[in-house]
């Protein structure tokens, strides 16, 4: 894969698509929190259907600069695509390619179904696959005791990650305010038809009756999976490309 950087701070691995369309399709792929950065198979994939993948790493996380949720990992996603059309640079083997993205999806799972959730908000991205997602930080405290032991949830991420991300005590208590990247605060402001979600009933982590709760309430396109716990977005994509493929409107293979 290639690398970029976006608002001289977003790295991003990229792949152009294997083979040309019609038009230029993009999936921003998004990743959980907190993951080790492995989507690199899910991306060839995806550029083996025919669409541009851009694979960032949010501000304060691994690579890129920042401060982890100093900014919604959303408006990444959006500053991401503000850069899109100037095109996409590989410094290291001086490349260049354009790109005039004629569709946007994103796509992610847990933390990346959330940021997908919010993503969905910008007028510009089409689509969206939201897998095992986060859609009310009500469920944290449940979430981090299954996780942790630590009182902390901001020093666990630091031991056990190092600085893979740059979190600050207070940017994590930001999510318990209800208002700072939770779609479930959002979920009047969303449209039902740009997103299509999956989920599995025995998930340890995120409740599924919250979830479908939430769809429900918004008219999003749950997908309920009986088992499979918490889902990676992988297995997702790939066994339900078909459905995926119809939902986005692709006429890629």
């Amino acid at each position: 894969m290639f690398r970029t950087r976006f608002k001289k701070e977003i790295v991003a691995e990229f792949l152009p698509p294997s083979h040309k369309g019609r038009k230029q399709k993009v999936i921003i792929l998004c990743d959980g929190m907190p993951s080790i950065p492995r989507k690199q198979l899910l991306a060839g994939f995806l550029a083996s259907k025919g669409f541009w993948v851009i694979y960032p790493r949010y501000r304060g996380s691994w690579e890129s600069g920042g401060e982890f949720l100093k900014f919604s990992p959303a408006e990444d996603i959006s500053a991401i695509i503000d850069e899109l059309p100037k095109g996409l640079a590989e410094p290291a083997f001086g490349k260049q390619w354009n790109l005039s993205p004629d569709e946007i999806f994103v796509f992610g799972g847990s933390f990346g179904g959330t940021t997908a959730l919010m993503a969905s908000l910008d007028p510009r991205v089409k689509k969206v696959i939201a897998n095992c997602a986060v859609v009310d930080w009500a469920i944290l405290p449940q979430e981090q005791k299954k996780e942790t032991s630590n009182k902390s949830y901001a020093a666990y991420i630091k031991e056990a990650f190092g600085n893979g991300y740059r979190l600050p005590e207070k940017n994590w208590k930001k999510l318990f305010s209800g208002k700072f990247f939770n779609p479930a605060d959002r979920a009047d402001e969303l449209n039902p038809s740009k997103i299509m979600m999956f989920h599995a009933k025995d998930d340890p982590y995120i409740p599924y009756k919250g979830v479908k709760r939430f769809a429900d309430a918004a008219g999003i396109k749950l997908n309920t999976l009986t088992r499979g716990g918490h889902i990676s977005t992988e297995y997702i994509i790939r066994k339900y490309w078909p459905k995926i493929k119809t939902f986005i409107g692709g006429n890629n293979n």
